[in-house]
């Protein structure tokens, strides 16, 4: 979904009724919040009604966190950039996805808000219970750590530079798929599947745009 203009402020508006709108918005700690105590009492099942030993909790948990990464790539190529041919599924992938790359310096939507959040999470659990079924209680809060240590990565490249330099390559991956090119880089938390399946950009050609990625960045409070 492509934008020929990208909105440095403001936030789009994808429902008229107010209490939808509301719905479609969330403080990444809230959703850490609603989470964290949910994670930790299923790995609490895990040690304690289900007698999983220290090591399969931690050997399936960090498995779960692996497989989020997968997740993470998949669904942001093919689900997010997915390309739509009617009014109904523009109107759904721009709900989705689209209108971050519309409007990049919103912080209130990159994270699935509460509501729909729980719904996802939910079937996925079930869905995962009917395959893996004890070994769930361990596999899904790694999944879901993945998702929300995503979501805080994608929060922090769009507020700060790269912490560490090895990091840098993650921030400017993610950059280029915002002015570049949408169709690479689809890798937020890690850029392991953009390297597997070829969509990684070639950071030694490319040049760094820095007006263009200062756009991407959330505005900066000036001090008094």
């Amino acid at each position: 979904m492509h934008f020929e203009k990208i909105h440095n402020k403001g936030q789009a508006r994808l429902f008229k009724n107010d209490f939808l709108e509301a719905l479609t918005k969330a403080h990444p700690l809230v959703i850490w919040g609603m989470y964290i105590p949910i994670l930790s009492y299923l790995i609490y099942l895990a040690a304690t009604q289900y007698d999983f030993s220290t090591k399969t909790i931690l050997l399936v948990f960090f498995g779960g966190m692996l497989f989020w990464t997968l997740f993470e790539y998949i669904a942001h190529r093919f689900i997010f950039h997915w390309v739509p041919k009617g009014p109904g599924a523009t109107k759904f992938v721009y709900t989705l996805h689209g209108n971050h790359h519309h409007y990049p310096r919103d912080k209130q939507r990159l994270f699935m808000p509460p509501v729909p959040s729980i719904i996802i999470s939910s079937s996925l659990f079930g869905l995962m219970y009917l395959i893996m079924k004890n070994y769930t209680f361990m596999f899904f809060p790694g999944f879901v750590l993945g998702y929300l240590m995503y979501g805080t990565m994608h929060y922090a490249i769009h507020a700060w530079n790269p912490p560490f330099k090895w990091m840098k390559p993650l921030w400017r991956n993610h950059h280029l798929h915002h002015y570049k090119n949408e169709h690479n880089g689809f890798g937020v938390s890690s850029t392991l599947w953009d390297l597997v399946f070829g969509t990684m950009f070639d950071l030694k050609k490319e040049k760094e745009d820095k007006e263009k990625v200062k756009e991407l960045m959330f505005e900066k409070k000036e001090k008094k």
